[in-house]
């Protein structure tokens, strides 16, 4: 089921979740684990990330599988544009249409480490706008089950990309991703609402008319904040929430409680503000996000997905 349809017939704000697919047999057993607890709260789509120039393009189309084979749910796989020619990406985009997945999140994607000196002008999509209209295109070839293919999503940066400090031109350059055929926008995480309001504000000034789901990551430790603050590129924290972390960052379960309260706050407000959706960054577990649910009033269908684990 597209996206846009479930955001049109939903009258509350959608719920999903992020995953990332383990590079061990470890974790990979935790994250099925972690799937079946979170899937007994019905999200109504959960997204599966791809990895820097395809890294985990393999990885990533199992865990797909998994999900819509294993789970019931709508899952929706990340693709980039980094070190990719046309065949791959029709390749890609065959498999995807072969298992019956209706959404792709279509995003331009970093260079990976060990490609140094890649550059995005030798992709067959140079920016995530041609892959969108490349998407849209494979669509209209109707190799897809549902005669209208994919729908497709698109990441937004409520606090800036990084990578275009020009925050007029970063506008342009969403609108050129809607415009070439995205249905709705996916944030980066953020930890201050005032940058989504404004952003969302924003988007409405340049005319971007598409839902707008809200990225939320819960703190679980201080240690886990400072990483995901990098890999975003330089995500603001605010003062306040800071301050609190600070002060306990020695005691794990209040860091703990610190960060649910503040992602429960965020998701009150947004919700008040008429937010079309809330998508959480998971990092693969699940009680954090079961507890916010839960002081948010949406319980999940059965036991097993309890916050504490217990039967």
């Amino acid at each position: 089921m597209h996206i846009q349809d479930i955001l049109r017939a939903s009258s509350s704000p959608t719920v999903s979740f992020e995953f990332f697919p383990s590079n061990t047999a470890e974790g990979q057993e935790r994250l099925k684990e972690t799937i079946s607890r979170l899937a007994d709260c019905q999200p109504d789509f959960v997204s599966i990330t791809y990895g820097a120039g395809g890294s985990t393009r393999d990885a990533t189309r199992q865990l797909v599988a998994h999900v819509k084979g294993s789970t019931g749910l709508n899952p929706v796989p990340h693709f980039t544009c980094v070190n990719h020619q046309r065949a791959d990406i029709d390749a890609i985009l065959a498999g995807y249409a072969a298992m019956g997945i209706g959404n792709i999140l279509a995003l331009r994607g970093d260079v990976p480490r060990n490609l140094p000196g890649h550059r995005h002008q030798d992709d067959f999509c140079g920016h995530c706008a041609d892959l969108v209209r490349h998407i849209r295109g494979f669509n209209a070839g109707g190799a897809h089950p549902d005669s209208r293919g994919f729908g497709i999503g698109v990441a937004g940066f409520p606090e800036g990309h990084p990578a275009t400090p020009n925050r007029l031109a970063e506008m342009d350059h969403l609108k050129a991703k809607v415009d070439a055929g995205a249905d709705y926008i996916c944030t980066q995480l953020f930890f201050d609402n005032r940058h989504f309001h404004d952003f969302r504000e924003r988007c409405e000034l340049a005319g971007v008319r598409v839902p707008v789901l809200a990225g939320i990551l819960p703190v679980t430790t201080f240690a886990g904040l400072r990483r995901m603050a990098e890999l975003s590129g330089g995500t603001n924290i605010p003062g306040r929430l800071l301050r609190s972390l600070l002060k306990y960052q020695d005691d794990p379960a209040a860091v703990l409680e610190i960060g649910l309260h503040h992602a429960t706050e965020q998701c009150f407000d947004l919700m008040h503000n008429g937010v079309s959706g809330i998508h959480f960054y998971t990092l693969n577990q699940a009680a954090p996000v079961l507890e916010i649910l839960k002081r948010l009033g949406r319980k999940p269908r059965y036991a097993n997905a309890d916050p504490e684990g217990n039967a």
